[in-house]
């Protein structure tokens, strides 16, 4: 997986430490945390191999890290399992730093009043 030059250049050795196949999987699905995407997607777009992401994706899901239906994964709801993970902590960091942190207040601003008609039970 490649960087930009300027996460390379701002980047400490230890921050760019390779992440486990787990962790950049965990990782990548966190940043899209709104969206369910199929292994093979997930593969090319953390190029990462095939197999390596469904082992992952597997292991993740016995942790209770990700959801799967059908043929799409996502990362799971569960704050709390998520933050009890220590491989989530150090991945969501590197993908802040890529991506810059979230902001709570800015997404409340945007969320719909009422919810999407899938969430009706």
């Amino acid at each position: 997986m490649s960087i930009d030059r300027e996460t390379f250049d701002a980047a400490s050795e230890g921050e760019l430490a390779d992440l486990s196949t787990p962790e950049r999987v965990l990782g990548f699905l966190a940043a899209h945390a709104d969206r369910a995407f199929e292994a093979t997607e997930i593969a090319s777009r953390t190029s990462l191999d095939s197999g390596a992401v469904s082992t992952a994706l597997s292991r993740l899901k016995e942790r209770g890290l990700v959801e799967h239906k059908a043929t799409y994964w996502a990362v799971t709801d569960d704050t709390d399992r998520l933050d009890s993970y220590s491989g989530y902590e150090r991945a969501t960091a590197l993908f802040d730093d890529r991506l810059g942190e979230e902001d709570a207040d800015a997404w409340r601003e945007h969320a719909p009043d009422q919810p999407h008609p899938s969430e009706d039970a």
